[in-house]
């Protein structure tokens, strides 16, 4: 064993903490980018220094001892108070360092979040960004992420999660599809048509209010193709195969050069809100907080999204 496992108890805390959350040694060694081997010695070190056993193994299931759990509660304040300390001494205390694990949407990530993200680490150059881009609810221990940027989904109680904006929707489709069928006049002329579906937003009907006045309707679709992708959605529209509720920004170009049409302006789909989610913790290293703060400020400001209602 190497004399610096033996030595450094922060980096065996925190190896015993990343073993109770992430559920089995296995995992842990994933999320660290080690051997499961050095995992396993780092646990027998922790609990020889201690001189208790902190896990109880079988084939099938970990579990804590009760020695186990308090270690865990102490390691946990242990470890927070060490990531103050490591932004607080040789840095600024604002100065963001180390490496922020971020999983975006694809539509944001690899389009309009791109040119602050690039500013956010030009500005802070002792400071690491993995971009992740994936639409599906974040697994932060799982997935070993600090944070996540999600479009119109459920929050999750157990985490933080800070409203950033709203992205507005509209209805499309191609002059070469509404030319096959009777003029949109009302949203129940909406249900005659084919429909491209956003799997994540909706799939077998579409809600609109109308602007001004407390109207809803509730029309059923039926479509012709299901996508997780706003790209997809977006594209196969432009090809004419059907309508789709898109985010307003990606086809605002396409409504003013003629290549789609906006039905039904004054019937509008729900803005969906944008959420910054993080895990609770005792202490958050600069690095998150100067991400949220800058979130904060330009995603309102991004082409196609207004504050949230409460906040305008």
């Amino acid at each position: 064993m190497k004399r610096t496992e033996r030595i450094d108890r922060v980096e065996l805390m925190r190896t015993f903490v990343r073993i109770v959350e992430a559920g089995s040694l296995s995992a842990a060694a994933r999320q660290l980018s080690t051997t499961q081997a050095t995992v396993s010695r780092r646990l027998q070190s922790l609990e020889t220094l201690l001189g208790v056993r902190l896990l109880l193994r079988t084939t099938h299931t970990t579990r804590l001892t009760d020695d186990g759990e308090r270690c865990y509660q102490h390691a946990r304040r242990v470890i927070d108070s060490w990531l103050a300390l490591e932004d607080e001494v040789g840095h600024a205390e604002d100065e963001p360092v180390g490496v922020l694990r971020v999983r975006a949407p694809h539509a944001f990530g690899q389009d309009q979040l791109l040119k602050p993200l690039t500013e956010f680490l030009q500005r802070y150059p002792l400071l690491s960004v993995e971009w992740m881009l994936n639409d599906r609810s974040a697994d932060f221990l799982g997935d070993n992420l600090d944070c996540a940027i999600r479009v119109g989904a459920e929050v999750d109680p157990a985490t933080v999660s800070v409203l950033l904006a709203e992205v507005p929707r509209s209805v499309v489709a191609s002059p070469a599809l509404l030319a096959r069928f009777p003029p949109v006049m009302m949203p129940e002329d909406l249900q005659l048509l084919p429909w491209v579906a956003i799997s994540s937003f909706y799939q077998h009907h579409v809600e609109l209010s109308h602007d001004g006045t407390a109207s809803t309707a509730r029309i059923a679709i039926t479509p012709r193709l299901s996508t997780d992708s706003l790209y997809v959605a977006r594209n196969t529209a432009l090809t004419g195969l059907g309508v789709a509720v898109v985010s307003s920004w990606t086809v605002q170009d396409d409504i003013r050069e003629g290549r789609l049409v906006h039905l039904l302006p004054e019937w509008q789909p729900a803005a969906l809100p944008v959420h910054l989610v993080y895990p609770w913790s005792r202490y958050y290293p600069a690095r998150l907080r100067r991400f949220l703060d800058m979130m904060r400020q330009i995603m309102p400001e991004l082409t196609g999204m207004r504050k949230p209602v409460q906040q305008a």
